[in-house]
């Protein structure tokens, strides 16, 4: 471990110091290492630092073994990247209370790339399990980066579904990177970490809280270029991350629902407040910039080749699951052609019967 980052672990570890006091201190002496030798006259000297946390700082530094605790942190596999270190997301920087250090298990999302975070209800229905999958799957195929939070429901199948599509996909934690919650979700957790990474404002070790969830919404914003809400009730925790959204100047979008389902009930008020519509994944695109046509995911280009009739019923997807009946109405085809291209679609694990003559994208 450098030397330097002895000095950033000791300054983001001082209890009762925010992000924002950190932020002064370290703009005001030029690092964190020349923070641990000031004086406690030279700390009353920086802007925001009063008694009450000059004596903090003091007194952590008197306690804080840095090459043990450096040590501590090596063992349980987490990095660590402080707004001192050009390496750090320069999207968090305009936050007012921007982390002064991200922990994480994986590798930083490249800063030119755009990203999209697809959040919703933990117990979302199965027509909002399979939007967050397609979601997740097409932007991913297209080169977009998926941030969620790795929750029950929508964020999860927003993760799988740019998994599926070999893309990158990043979590933001409200506990420690190296706590995996929900324990349920051990091989996401460990597959994000492959193709994306767990982040984190806080330490390793940091156990689950209810307070630290809300706080980690505004860094799944401030990762993202548009926020899409795929499902939410009335008071959703996902309504916390489109407010942080509004308040960053990020676009939000949501995906429209019956007016007597529960679970749209957010989806609908973000609409009406002049929230984007999600009418497909390819209008999503279009907003960032990115034409369909870029996919990057081998499966995606493989659907080039299905066979005429195979492509004109896959077609008819896009984030709706569809009946037979449906489908003969669209497609013209007889019942028996149908029938064989739906076979066909299902072998090459693009499409799965998920009730009966009820089909969706896999």
């Amino acid at each position: 471990m450098q030397e330097e980052t002895k000095y950033r672990y000791w300054l983001k570890s001082v209890p009762g110091i925010g992000n924002k006091k950190i932020r002064k201190l370290v703009e005001y002496c030029g690092s964190a290492k020349e923070a641990y030798g000031l004086s406690r006259r030279q700390l009353l000297e920086a802007d925001g630092i009063f008694e009450r946390e000059a004596d903090a700082i003091l007194k952590s530094r008197n306690a804080f073994d840095l090459d043990r605790e450096a040590a501590i942190l090596e063992e349980t596999g987490v990095s660590m990247v402080t707004l001192e270190e050009e390496a750090f997301p320069r999207r968090l920087l305009a936050l007012s209370d921007c982390p002064y250090a991200l922990f994480y298990k994986g590798t930083l999302p490249a800063e030119q790339k755009k990203s999209a975070a697809i959040v919703g209800a933990r117990g979302c229905s199965s027509y909002g399990r399979a939007v967050g999958l397609a979601l997740g799957e097409k932007l991913s195929a297209c080169g977009v980066n998926i941030i969620s939070g790795m929750a029950y429901g929508i964020d999860s199948f927003g993760h799988w579904g740019a998994l599926r599509a070999g893309g990158k996909t990043y979590a933001v934690f409200g506990c420690g990177p190296d706590v995996c919650y929900p324990q349920s979700g051990r091989q996401l957790y460990e597959k994000i970490q492959e193709e994306g990474a767990i982040l984190s404002e806080y330490p390793p070790k940091t156990k689950p809280a209810a307070g630290q969830f809300p706080a980690r919404n505004r860094i799944i914003s401030a990762l993202s270029d548009v926020i899409i809400v795929v499902e939410a009730k009335k008071k959703s925790g996902s309504l916390i991350t489109a407010d942080f959204a509004l308040e960053q100047g990020k676009e939000i979008y949501a995906v429209p629902g019956r007016m007597d389902d529960a679970l749209s009930a957010g989806c609908n008020a973000l609409i009406a407040q002049g929230g984007g519509i999600v009418l497909s994944a390819d209008d999503l695109l279009a907003e960032l910039g990115i034409s369909p046509e870029k996919s990057t995911h081998p499966d995606i280009d493989e659907k080039k080749s299905l066979e005429k009739e195979e492509s004109m019923v896959y077609s008819c997807f896009g984030l709706h699951s569809r009946s037979m009946e449906e489908l003969l109405h669209m497609t013209g085809l007889s019942a028996p052609d149908l029938a064989d291209c739906l076979v066909g679609l299902q072998k090459k694990g693009l499409l799965e019967e998920y009730y009966k003559n009820y089909y969706r994208i896999k």
